[in-house]
């Protein structure tokens, strides 16, 4: 029995999106040198940030570590997995555009976490550096921002340009979503563990896991509540198609 779909199973949407991904990481890895200026390019900054540009919402999602595998790799992985079955499901057209809904709304809620939190962190950071309690050195910069300090302002900007998210991390939990929504019961199987869970029961074990890791701040360099974004915004289509009827396939708007 095959593992997964052969690349001729593929459906078009689903290939296409695997193709473009794995291209652009390839690039970046042939040419080191030019990885930094795709990320700095296509990667999703700030939107207080003078790197931000707004194509970078929909840019950010094909662009993946080359420094390791594992990122694109897991994707992509379950891209292949669970995309095709969508994909036949849906249609072409619906699944693009639910691909895209989670993948911009990842990008809404890590911009929106973004500017709750940077001014927090960047206090927090080099109050670390200069050996200060925190409330000492958010004393010291919001004076130093009112009397125009160049020197923090400077700083405060460079940190806010070093905030970056890339990869299609908040699409693909938002297609595990759609795919415990189109086939709750289907048994699945984590890595190592011989014992099925019902896909629904996998999803909201994911969700939940997300969360905590978000607010307790472990794993710092994973954009959680990107992951987050991108389920809460695919809930919003897939509940409207549940209530129409649509959800398994049929005309969905």
């Amino acid at each position: 029995m095959a593992f997964g779909p052969s690349y001729r199973d593929i459906p078009p949407v689903t290939r296409n999106l695997i193709i473009l991904n794995v291209l652009i990481w390839a690039v970046e890895l042939i040419f080191p040198s030019f990885s930094q200026t795709i990320v700095k390019t296509l990667g999703l900054h700030f939107i207080g940030a003078d790197l931000f540009n707004p194509a970078q919402i929909l840019t950010y999602m094909f662009v993946h570590d080359s420094r390791s595998v594992l990122h694109i790799f897991f994707n992509m992985f379950t891209l292949w997995m669970f995309g095709p079955l969508l994909e036949r499901v849906w249609g072409s057209r619906r699944f693009l555009v639910f691909y895209f809904i989670c993948g911009i709304g990842a990008a809404i809620l890590q911009e929106g976490v973004w500017a709750l939190t940077w001014r927090n962190e960047y206090v927090e950071a080099i109050a670390k550096l200069n050996g200060l309690t925190y409330e000492s050195m958010e004393g010291f910069v919001n004076e130093a921002v009112a009397n125009h300090n160049t020197e923090i302002l400077s700083g405060m900007a460079e940190w806010k340009s070093s905030m970056v998210t890339i990869g299609a991390s908040g699409a693909i939990f938002g297609l595990l979503l759609g795919f415990a929504f189109v086939f709750p019961n289907l048994p699945m199987y984590i890595f190592f563990i011989p014992i099925p869970i019902k896909a629904k029961y996998m999803v909201a074990g994911y969700a939940v896991l997300e969360f905590f890791l978000g607010v307790s701040g472990s794993m710092s360099t994973v954009a959680h509540f990107a992951h987050l974004g991108g389920m809460l915004f695919g809930l919003v289509p897939l509940l409207i198609w549940k209530k129409k009827g649509t959800l398994g396939g049929g005309t969905f708007y």
